[in-house]
């Protein structure tokens, strides 16, 4: 827009800027010159500025305020990053080799495209039905993560009283910080706790099988088998950080801590970092997991489990329609499509796009497992597409693990609230009350990598 200077030295020149803009404004904007002449001004009162100074109360909690700041997932990863050493940021948002699977299953979500319904009397959401037989209030739950005391000293026990508190099911891990007697005495006074117990089959099965019993004494409802790991994944990250347990005190790490003093003050006046279910260990990861996971495990061994458990029996890891076909044969109560977060094969499958066939697969049949999904759920609205494309239940493991990092318990809580939101709203937006009116007509899978044509074997 030109500008016009309008000089006090006479009239002469302020009549000429004025016609210089009335000229101006009919030529580009026409009626806008009227309007701009007939409104009326005035200098403001401070009883008219009043209602609109308004300022929000200060918030003294400066965790408070940072969770407060997240409102999505993505913003509690970044403040994660900023507060988390290096080693044990990465070990979490790491992934195998070239880390391709992560980044493919996260495009897979972004890929997705919606198909509201309009019109529709959405004042009322309900996001809770039944998951292997027990009511959960949202259809996703924690995954069993490894290590977790080491990204936030709260560990195990903030994300399994999160849970409760939510009531969502959550899963200790195998190589948990935490011990199994520890979270079930952490949740029995938080409404009726749903622990689940995930496993690896070690190559010292006696140590798996008293793992088991103690799961059970504890009143853990649901055993997860994890069965993708006949060795540990080549998690780079780790190696080029030289991730050890516990971490190490080197020049590096001292260096890495200088702008992180809190996670280090923690770290160190808090018990010393311990397995709930294996002796201490002074290796690397890496090292640790090729000790423990077992090449020769078969279905004979699953079914030598599924003997120990009196509760329901799950599979995770599973990534072809066959294996799904031959666990619905073998009678297991879930499967779950995971490439384990990425960790294990890179360019492995991508489990969000598998789910529709193996429910293709399984429609129809009498006696069926339920299907449940994960790997690179970062949002509600992924969530919400598992649901509509036929999952029964989701597992979240990076975004809970975000959320423990950037604070502690109520940073759990705050993830927890930021996936049950938008949840909420997905379903409003489409125009649904209950996950049972979702179908695969909501979600569109938009195709980015379309593979070749080929045999199933």
């Amino acid at each position: 827009m030109a500008q016009f200077v309008v000089s006090s030295a006479g009239n002469c020149v302020e009549q000429s800027a004025r016609t210089a803009a009335r000229t101006y404004y009919a030529a580009f904007y026409p009626g806008t010159w009227h309007c701009l002449m007939t409104i009326q001004r005035q200098i403001p009162k401070l009883r008219d500025l009043a209602p609109l100074m308004q300022f929000k109360k200060p918030t003294i909690s400066a965790k408070k305020r940072r969770l407060e700041s997240a409102l999505t997932i993505e913003d509690l990863r970044r403040i994660a990053k900023r507060r988390t050493p290096t080693a044990p940021f990465d070990y979490c948002d790491g992934s195998a080799e070239g880390e391709i699977s992560i980044m493919r299953a996260r495009q897979a979500w972004r890929d997705v495209e919606f198909h509201p319904s309009i019109l529709h009397d959405v004042a009322d959401v309900s996001t809770a039905w039944d998951v292997l037989g027990k009511p959960v209030a949202l259809p996703f739950g924690i995954a069993p993560t490894g290590f977790t005391r080491m990204m936030q000293t709260e560990g195990e026990i903030a994300g399994s009283t999160a849970a409760a508190a939510a009531g969502i099911p959550f899963s200790l891990s195998t190589m948990a910080t935490t011990s199994i007697e520890d979270i079930a005495r952490a949740t029995v006074d938080v409404r009726p706790a749903r622990n689940w117990f995930q496993l690896y089959l070690w190559k010292e099965r006696e140590r798996s099988m008293g793992l088991l019993r103690r799961a059970a004494e504890a009143g853990f409802d649901a055993l997860l088998v994890t069965v993708d790991v006949p060795v540990a994944g080549a998690r780079l990250r780790d190696r080029r950080n030289g991730m050890s347990i516990p971490p190490a005190l080197t020049p590096g790490t001292v260096f890495d801590a200088l702008p992180r003093p809190a996670w280090w003050i923690s770290f160190l006046t808090t018990e010393p970092l311990a397995f709930a279910s294996l002796d201490r260990w002074s290796g690397t990861v890496a090292e640790l997991l090729n000790t423990m996971f077992d090449p020769t495990v078969t279905f004979k061994d699953l079914a030598w489990i599924r003997d120990q458990w009196p509760g329901k029996f799950v599979v995770k890891g599973v990534q072809n329609l066959d294996d799904a076909v031959k666990l619905a044969e073998f009678g297991v109560d879930a499967i779950i499509l995971s490439n384990h977060g990425g960790r294990q094969l890179d360019r492995a499958p991508i489990p969000f796009h598998l789910l529709p066939d193996v429910v293709q697969e399984f429609k129809g049949a009498p006696t069926k497992p339920e299907l449940w999904v994960d790997t690179g759920i970062l949002s509600g609205a992924d969530v919400v597409a598992a649901v509509a494309l036929g999952a029964r239940f989701t597992l979240v493991g990076r975004a809970y693990l975000y959320g423990l990092m950037a604070g502690g318990r109520e940073g759990v809580d705050r993830t927890i609230d930021i996936l049950r939101a938008e949840i909420e709203r997905t379903m409003r937006l489409l125009g649904v009350n209950r996950l049972e009116d979702l179908h695969p007509g909501h979600v569109t899978q938009l195709e980015r990598l379309v593979p070749r044509p080929r045999s199933r074997h």
